[in-house]
């Protein structure tokens, strides 16, 4: 069952964290995405890496079994990683660039909302970030495609952006 006191990882770090090919691609993505530290982009390589997994091991399941896939794929499409056409073959393509573009740090610097992608995050960990009317202030929460439209910010600098676009 495991301890309550210690949860499990939910993430793994690279066999060669040193290798110079892995550290160079690593910090890309942190500094281009806005990352605070290279666990979140270790959390989100994992979540790729899991899909990945489910899909081969379904893939070599026989066919009966393979109907459990149905409800991965359309969790993938409502969260917007995958397309509406998506098959089995799709989950093998996943990469951790699509689920970082799918946090609401990464979808607030998109919308404008803020300048860069640090500035997104700060703004929501102050609490001017609503989704949906609720206010989250964790920047690695993954925004369904259905509450895309919905992001809102509610910092006075936004709100003047908003009032200067109007005119």
């Amino acid at each position: 069952m495991g301890d309550i006191k210690r949860p499990r990882k939910k993430y793994e770090r690279p066999y060669k964290p040193w290798d110079r090919r892995v550290l160079e691609e690593t910090n890309r993505l942190c500094g281009y995405y806005g990352l605070r530290n290279k666990r979140e982009l270790w959390r989100m390589s994992y979540l790729a890496k899991k899909y990945r997994r489910m899909a081969r091991q379904l893939l070599a399941a026989p066919e009966s079994e393979r109907v459990k896939i149905e409800p991965v794929i359309r969790k993938l499409q409502a969260l917007g990683i995958l397309g509406k056409e998506a098959t089995l073959d799709d989950l093998l393509d996943l990469s951790v660039e699509q689920f970082l573009e799918r946090r609401l740090q990464t979808v607030v610097w998109r919308k404008g909302f803020a300048k860069s992608p640090y500035m997104a995050r700060q703004l929501i960990t102050h609490g001017h970030v609503k989704v949906d009317g609720r206010r989250i202030m964790q920047p690695s929460y993954l925004v369904r495609v259905d509450e895309e439209d919905k992001v809102e910010c509610a910092h006075p600098a936004c709100l003047e952006e908003a009032v200067r676009e109007v005119r």
